[in-house]
């Protein structure tokens, strides 16, 4: 079995992050969003994996490598635009050359691995076999109507009325049937080659489309609040103890508590870190308070301030806030107190951005 991970979306509801990096590779826990993915496919047996990457090519190959770090032989597939990702099945048919294959999204997070559902479809004879989880709010989603036997009878997106709470999670497992499925639809209204309807395609031709149902959480981290509720799904995941793995500096005066990596060269000085927390190599923290739920990327800086629940890449320096909680603040970017302390912030800002406070 081979796996076909999409990294090539544009990221426009990440903005603006995203017009200066891959939403693919936005950190949880200091760690790209798409290596969970690669991580998973690996721990499920599987070695060959197509990349499909779009116009932030460069970084997600420089991040990724020839994936050999994840145990994988990566190939890389250039999309020219967004068109869907059944066009993206579409332009991996060499690659895929017939065998079955996972398609992953790159900026899901599915907590607990994908190897059941691989050996799932492995014993099955499926043509194809859908991951679905139920939600509280299914007409946001695509949803899948099952039959008695748990089998797909018809995919509805984003339903008025829904006829089921099982929503569509952004891992599907095929096999070469849906070849011939990806080249008999046509583009939809909004000018892409839709999986569900490739999906559909399969069902109406009569064939088997089998469903599992994900119990572990899975967020698709496109917008900021999924993204903020992702690391902190992954942190919560932190070995529990007073302490997980201290490698930094900590003085006499700061106080750590709760599951908190702090790693090699980061600093803490008359400061408190209250985990579930992640500190990246050669960060400073200051006269700060650090809440439950944040990650700070590697050489920041937080000085006489207070963060939580927040995401800082790396780079970024937070210079005398009050309260910074919900942000996420891109690379290099710059939090500043002018002159008054304001009351609490909630922030999206991009890449080597600064912000200046009163």
């Amino acid at each position: 079995m081979k796996a076909l991970v999409l990294a090539g979306g544009s990221g426009t509801r990440l903005r603006p992050i995203t017009y200066t990096s891959a939403k693919q590779l936005v950190p949880l826990a200091n760690k790209p969003i798409l290596f969970f993915g690669l991580e998973s496919i690996a721990a499920a047996g599987i070695r060959e994996v197509g990349i499909i990457v779009g116009d932030t090519h460069a970084d997600i190959e420089s991040a990724v490598g020839d994936g050999s770090r994840f145990g994988l032989d990566v190939t890389y597939l250039r999309q020219d635009e967004p068109r869907g990702l059944a066009h993206a099945v579409l332009i991996a048919r060499d690659f895929l050359a017939g065998d079955p294959f996972v398609m992953y999204l790159g900026d899901n997070l599915v907590v607990g691995g994908i190897d059941r559902f691989v050996r799932a479809f492995e014993e099955s004879s499926s043509d194809a076999l859908v991951l679905v989880t139920k939600v509280a709010n299914p007409e946001q989603f695509g949803v899948a109507e099952l039959d008695p036997d748990g089998r797909v009878v018809r995919l509805v997106e984003k339903p008025a009325d829904p006829a089921s709470d099982l929503a569509l999670v952004g891992v599907y497992i095929f096999d070469s049937a849906v070849h011939e499925a990806v080249r008999a639809i046509r583009p939809s209204a909004r000018g892409e080659l839709e999986i569900t309807e490739a999906i559909q395609w399969l069902v109406d031709a009569g064939r088997s489309v089998s469903t599992e149902v994900l119990t572990t959480p899975w967020i698709d981290t496109g917008k900021l609040q999924d993204l903020l509720e992702a690391n902190r799904i992954v942190l919560d995941r932190l070995e529990t103890g007073p302490v997980t793995a201290v490698e930094g500096t900590v003085d006499s005066e700061s106080h750590v508590s709760g599951p908190v990596v702090l790693e090699a060269g980061a600093t803490l000085l008359r400061s408190t870190v209250r985990g579930p927390v992640v500190v990246g190599a050669g960060t400073r923290i200051e006269d700060s308070f650090v809440g439950p739920y944040t990650s700070i990327g590697a050489g920041c800086t937080v000085r006489d301030s207070s963060v939580e629940h927040a995401v800082l890449m790396d780079g970024a320096e937070i210079d005398g806030v009050e309260r910074l909680c919900d942000s996420l603040v891109g690379r290099g970017a710059s939090v500043r107190r002018a002159h008054e302390r304001p009351p609490a912030l909630r922030l999206h800002i991009g890449d080597h951005s600064e912000v200046r406070l009163g």
